[in-house]
């Protein structure tokens, strides 16, 4: 977080900080999180959360993929995600957004390789390590399999 750009995040987490962040997910319905870990080290996690807080989005969800970098290349995030995607087919969740800081070329590759398509790029909407950042936007619809008509 401190050295990358893959969040905005500016500030370290702490347990106490983290807590509302965790109180949105649950073990049913749209919003939900899954980690890796080996032994007691975190290795990454996959959420899916409220795009937007009109009623009229509550079938759409943001999701997130976050890997330690010592874990990139593992094929964790793909793990991740499908076991996201498996529990948000249970759902009526209809479409999947997720936003990736440019350049980011391992964050693309998995949301290619697991069905989310590029749909627009909003310019300079980031500012970290005093700079501007682009977003890509991404979509999937939860209930196609990665390669399906």
């Amino acid at each position: 977080m401190r050295e990358t750009a893959v969040t905005f995040d500016l500030e370290p987490f702490t347990p106490v900080t983290r807590g509302p962040w965790f109180a949105q997910f649950a073990g049913h319905g749209p919003h939900r999180l899954f980690v890796a870990e080996r032994g007691r080290r975190l290795l990454g996690y996959a959420c899916s959360h409220a795009f937007r807080s009109k009623a009229a989005y509550n079938r759409t969800v943001e999701t997130s993929v976050y890997l330690d970098p010592r874990a990139i290349g593992e094929g964790l995030g793909t793990q991740l995600y499908a076991r996201l995607f498996e529990s948000l087919r249970q759902t009526d969740v209809h479409l999947a957004v997720a936003g990736i800081a440019l350049p980011n070329e391992a964050s693309v590759a998995l949301h290619r390789r697991v069905g989310f398509e590029p749909v627009g790029v909003f310019r300079e909407v980031g500012h970290k390590f005093g700079r501007a950042w682009d977003v890509e936007w991404w979509q999937k619809r939860p209930a196609v399999e990665p390669g399906a008509v």
